[in-house]
């Protein structure tokens, strides 16, 4: 059973990420719809703490990348993303993972090379797996959202199978969501945290 600090299984070389997200009203009926399906449990519910860092000059942030710490389950996991491609309904990029044994002085280390926390977000997730999609629902500060992780075909069959149109595909960050969020509730932006 893969816990949520460990990394997804590489390709050799390079590894590709292609996902999108879907706002979602409620994540009991949400999981209740996906059970009917009998995925594969991956995680239970738990809590993620997530760390976005850059440097001062936003050298990350302005080619599109990012890397990440995420805090979850006593272990971490790093990642660095890739830009996403511009076109199509997916969000498709290069990621490279791994699980770390201890996130909180990773974080300091970064720090200490002279990167700083860019943004911060805290989020419960649950993980499946069913026909070869990742399936992760979050419950964050701005709202509910599942995330399908897989091959184009595998993500269009699953969100068919779950009567999920095209139109409800986001194609954005959890950042980029707060962002929205804030704009919308006339709020300043800071951390996406609870």
């Amino acid at each position: 059973m893969r816990t949520s600090f460990q990394a997804k299984p590489a390709g050799k070389y390079l590894s590709i990420e292609t996902e999108i997200k879907i706002k979602i009203e409620g994540v009991a009926d949400f999981c209740r719809r996906l059970d009917a399906l009998n995925p594969i449990v991956m995680s239970a519910r738990h809590f993620e703490d997530n760390y976005l860092l850059d440097f001062p000059d936003h050298k990350l942030r302005d080619i599109r990348c990012l890397l990440r710490i995420r805090f979850a389950e006593g272990g971490g996991l790093l990642t660095f993303k890739g830009p996403s491609k511009e076109e199509g309904i997916f969000k498709t990029r290069e990621e490279l993972e791994t699980g770390v044994e201890d996130s909180a002085t990773l974080l300091q280390i970064f720090e200490r090379l002279g990167m700083c926390i860019g943004f911060r977000y805290q989020k419960y997730r649950r993980e499946f797996t069913l026909d070869g999609v990742h399936v992760a629902v979050d419950e964050t500060p701005i709202g509910d959202y599942v995330e399908f992780e897989g091959s184009e075909e595998g993500i269009l069959g699953l969100a068919r199978t779950m009567q999920i149109v095209e139109s409800r595909f986001l194609r954005v960050s959890y950042y980029s969501l707060y962002l929205e969020y804030c704009r919308e509730m006339d709020k300043t932006p800071e951390f996406m945290i609870f």
